[in-house]
């Protein structure tokens, strides 16, 4: 064999990788100077497909104005959240208070907006922990097989056979409220579907032929997982991530309601739509549990239009 035969090969072994990803839609892997032009390519043709989606973009929108609203939050908010006035209880809104004021006379608009920031803290939160041990475990079980697939898996099982609230009740009430534990219950009970969608992925790719041919030129199984198999395979389960977002705030304002997670005396949705639900037995006070329901709703519903348009963009089956 010449010296120049196993270089041949590795030449040939990278074209099956380009050709092999092209005809199933995976990314191409940077072989070549020419990666970060074709990465930008790759992104240009994923917005233009992400901006065909009109409620995509509304929702883009939306979270943008939320994520900016959490943002300035201390120097657009009228009064502090906390301030409690009891000569102005049960206000209706006008122009001193845009929204109202709660039993306690403190300004609604301002604990709305303090709801959201928290709201928002704890959605990035518990997706970011969520994706990692969830890709984590499911790459593992997927790659490897056998023996940490049946461990991981079973574990997996029991995750998702346990009910999801209250599961995060008994995590909290056993390491207290706070916006902490509140991240840490929803992580710990969030993470089994990542990893089941990562799995199934990972044992789809993994006898890919492009995957073969970084095999043949002697790619180690951390390359073929880091730069292979994963930028393919995590699509779908981030854009289940996404969506959990909206899931992980629905569920701390039911913790909230039900009177755990956050302390008693925190501004969040859950808790004020509790307190106003209180009120609606008098006329007129309906405000006090309309306006959180409705941040809560919209907040949800920008992620989960948004989550669409990333599923519409990002995977190319439907390219």
């Amino acid at each position: 064999m010449t010296s120049s035969e196993p270089a041949d090969m590795a030449t040939a072994a990278q074209s099956v990788i380009v050709q092999s990803a092209h005809e199933t839609g995976a990314a191409v892997p940077e072989l070549d100077g020419k990666g970060k032009q074709r990465n930008r390519s790759q992104f240009a043709d994923m917005w233009r497909r992400f901006k065909r989606n009109k409620l995509a973009m509304v929702g883009l929108v939306v979270v943008v104005v939320l994520i900016i609203l959490a943002i300035i939050q201390p120097l657009i908010s009228p009064y502090d959240p906390w301030e409690q006035n009891l000569l102005n209880t049960l206000a209706t809104p006008d122009s001193d208070h845009l929204m109202g004021t709660d039993a306690l006379g403190r300004d609604l608009y301002s604990e709305l907006l303090y709801g959201l920031k928290l709201a928002l803290i704890v959605g990035v939160f518990t997706m970011l922990g969520s994706l990692i041990v969830g890709v984590a475990l499911g790459a593992i079980a997927g790659f490897r097989g056998r023996f940490a697939d049946s461990i991981i898996m079973r574990v997996t099982d029991i995750f998702l056979a346990f009910p999801y609230l209250i599961g995060a009740i008994l995590i909290v009430r056993t390491f207290g409220s706070g916006v902490a534990q509140v991240i840490i219950a929803l992580v710990v009970l969030g993470w089994a579907t990542g990893a089941r969608l990562m799995r199934g992925q990972m044992l789809a790719l993994r006898e890919a032929e492009y995957v073969e041919a970084a095999r043949s030129i002697g790619a180690s199984d951390w390359r073929i997982v880091v730069r292979h198999i994963l930028p393919n395979a995590i699509q779908p389960v981030f854009i289940y991530s996404f969506t959990s977002i909206g899931v992980a705030v629905v569920a701390m304002a039911s913790l909230a309601y039900l009177g755990v997670g956050v302390p008693p005396d925190t501004p969040e949705w859950g808790r004020l739509i509790n307190q106003g639900i209180e009120q609606v037995q008098v006329a007129g006070k309906d405000y006090l549990w309309i306006f959180p329901s409705a941040a809560i709703c919209l907040t949800t519903l920008a992620f989960a239009f948004v989550a669409d348009g990333l599923r519409d963009s990002l995977d190319p089956k439907l390219r």
